[in-house]
């Protein structure tokens, strides 16, 4: 017999709901290469036995897509993590140098974007905080979909950009930085103790574009936890009720973070081996000028295709994480 208590909580049966599409599609997906796999060995037989070289254009082209399935799929048994399947809350922060490193933020913003749209994610704006001039300060995504944190996890820590700044007439090479955070996004059924007496409340009006109503009334909201110091902000959207909800959702996701990082430096306290995170222990460096490289520190992935980097394609360097991660 069925238990009453699961069917009667929603959450725990999407939950349920959604590991079970996981596992069709990944089922799904091992059947379609065997086939794909079958359909290619008998073309070639058969272009074998007619001497028909015509085949082996077509057989090549197949047989690359099936390998770049194959690892794809390979990449995906990597996020073994509990929370690699949730949605991912990916903030951006410009570092010191003002202008310069605003636009860099944004750059970095435009990334994530482009990636997120070519894997199919859905992207929600929760927080922006523009530049001064160009740019921006800061900005928060909640980036919606399959394994979304499990892969940008990988993108977490300071990122540095070289090149000849647009902003500088005299055309001299500066050096800038922004700093990535990612957070999985938390549900309901995880535990996480927010005391109302701990928290501080203001609200203000949105800056920015967004219509008349959103500029005009105290929308936006800032929760500051006194405990901790955290504080988070959201102005994206057009009531203040919204906002508190996003802002709570925020709040959940960073206070469990925030517990997840001690207990990893308290283990590795333990081992003999804690390495503190600065600001200027940069994990990727994207050169512009005097040449062009983007060069991840931490496992030496690099390419000499900065645009293509910079429209997306990141998954060099999230795969070599995950292989370098799953090997430690």
């Amino acid at each position: 017999m069925s238990d009453p208590t699961f069917w009667d909580n929603p959450e725990e049966a999407q939950k349920v709901a959604q590991e079970v599409t996981r596992l069709k599609d990944s089922i799904s997906q091992y059947h379609d290469m065997i086939t794909r796999h079958s359909d290619m060995a008998t073309l070639w037989e058969l272009g074998m036995e007619e001497r028909d070289e015509s085949v082996y254009p077509e057989v090549t082209a197949a047989l690359a897509g099936l390998e770049q399935d194959i690892e794809h799929l390979e990449l995906t048994r990597m996020l073994s993590g509990e929370y690699d399947g949730n949605n991912a809350i990916l903030t951006l922060h410009a570092g010191a140098g003002g202008t310069e490193a605003q636009d860099w933020a944004q750059m970095l913003l435009r990334m994530y974007v482009r990636w997120a749209e070519k894997n199919n994610y859905k992207v929600e704006t929760m927080d922006f905080l523009a530049g001064d001039e160009a740019g921006v300060k800061s900005v928060t995504l909640m980036i919606a979909g399959t394994n979304a944190y499990g892969y940008l996890k990988a993108e977490k820590g300071v990122h540095r950009l070289v090149r000849i700044s647009p902003f500088d007439a005299s055309g001299r090479r500066h050096t800038s930085f922004a700093a990535v955070d990612v957070m999985p996004e938390i549900d309901d059924s995880v535990e996480v103790s927010i005391n109302p007496v701990d928290l501080r409340v203001d609200t203000f009006r949105a800056s920015g574009a967004g219509g008349q109503h959103i500029n005009k009334t105290d929308s936006a909201v800032r929760m500051t936890h006194l405990p901790t110091g955290v504080v988070v902000q959201c102005q994206s959207e057009r009531s203040q009720i919204q906002n508190r909800e996003q802002c709570m959702r925020l709040l959940r996701a960073k206070l469990f973070e925030l517990e997840r990082q001690r207990q990893d430096e308290k283990k590795a306290e333990l081992g003999g081996e804690y390495q503190a995170i600065e600001w200027g222990s940069q994990i990727r460096s994207y050169v512009f000028h005097p040449y062009n490289l983007v060069k991840d520190h931490r496992t030496a992935a690099e390419t000499g295709n900065v645009q293509a980097v910079m429209d997306g394609e990141i998954e060099l360097f999230v795969e070599a994480y995950l292989k370098s991660d799953l090997n430690q």
